[in-house]
């Protein structure tokens, strides 16, 4: 076994978990800093402190990560499939980013891992995939949908004899702490992915044992380079979760993170399953939009973003499948 695979994979994880930050940084903070409830730095580093603190509240996502999506064989063989998914999902992370689209970091690292795996020929956990990835990825919006969208009337319903401007205020306040929510969640879902992609490889390697705890310096790691990117902002993707879906104002900005951290909290501990925390954000704000009228929410940006939902697993598992190719001939 080549150490130096080892030590590749392991950084290009971390990498991923990096860009996974700054791509997802917008899933936790646009809707607080478009009401202006917070500011847009001190909103990022409130995001990446609790993406470090959410990192450790689990492992149950990284654990179906590491053992339920592919077959991995021993040695370097098993080290080119998990550095080409990766790449996969980088290259893609980085393309959506440039263009502003909010797609999944999730979906693009499941992708590049079942691309990869096709490419090597190895084998796909395909019913684990369909009930502990897929099921998840598309019933996940659906809810953050129907609950954002019954939040709010709840909201509009409880507070609607109270001073306008009061309740604006106060929803304000109030979103300090459901965006805070929101970001705790992200790194309790998205920091377990990247550490699951390093367990993998710690297990292809045989420096760890499947049923092994996982070790504190891989949490540490993965959590402080997702905490980082976080800190880096993706300005491009918060822009359309913040504005483009629609105009946002304190109480849907609240009704909003409030469902999407609910619909994370439940996935992680209740069903184990990696969903996607950008679906979930974006869906919720749709749902707490369409209480005001079903035309103020800009489906036009909603349908570009769905799109970029379907796209990315099949362009992701593309890109890992090529980067597979190209590695094997690299090394002969």
């Amino acid at each position: 076994m080549d150490t130096l695979a080892l030590v590749v994979v392991v950084v290009t994880a971390l990498f991923f978990a990096y860009t996974n930050g700054f791509h997802d940084s917008a899933n936790a903070i646009a809707t607080s800093i478009s009401t202006r409830a917070l500011t847009p730095r001190v909103a990022l580093a409130m995001a990446a402190f609790m993406n470090l603190a959410g990192a450790f509240l689990g492992s149950g996502v990284a654990k179906t990560v590491s053992e339920g999506v592919i077959e991995t064989p021993s040695g370097n063989e098993g080290m080119s499939i998990l550095f080409a998914a990766l790449l996969g999902a980088i290259v893609w992370n980085l393309v959506s980013w440039y263009y502003g689209l909010p797609s999944s970091s999730s979906t693009a690292l499941f992708g590049g891992m079942i691309g990869a795996a096709l490419a090597a020929t190895s084998g796909v956990h395909w019913r684990e995939v369909a009930l502990k990835i897929v099921l998840p990825m598309f019933l996940s919006p659906l809810i953050g949908l129907v609950l954002g969208y019954l939040a709010m009337v709840a909201l509009l319903w409880i507070f609607r004899r109270a001073n306008p401007r009061r309740a604006q205020r106060g929803f304000r306040m109030a979103q300090t702490v459901s965006a805070a929510a929101m970001a705790l969640g992200h790194g309790l879902q998205d920091a377990q992915k990247a550490m699951g992609v390093v367990v993998l490889a710690l297990v292809i390697a045989d420096v760890e044992d499947e049923s092994s705890a996982i070790p504190v310096w891989v949490k540490l790691a993965c959590a402080a380079t997702l905490s980082l990117g976080t800190y880096a902002g993706g300005w491009r993707i918060m822009r359309t979760l913040g504005r483009r879906i629609i105009e946002l104002d304190p109480p849907r900005g609240f009704a909003a993170e409030t469902t999407a951290a609910s619909v994370l909290y439940s996935a992680s501990y209740v069903f184990h399953a990696p969903v996607s925390t950008t679906h979930v954000i974006s869906s919720a704000i749709m749902g707490v939009g369409a209480t005001r009228r079903l035309s103020a929410v800009r489906w036009g940006v909603a349908q570009n973003i769905v799109t970029g939902w379907f796209v990315t697993m099949p362009a992701a598992a593309a890109v890992a499948a090529l980067c597979y190719l190209l590695t094997r001939l690299a090394v002969g």
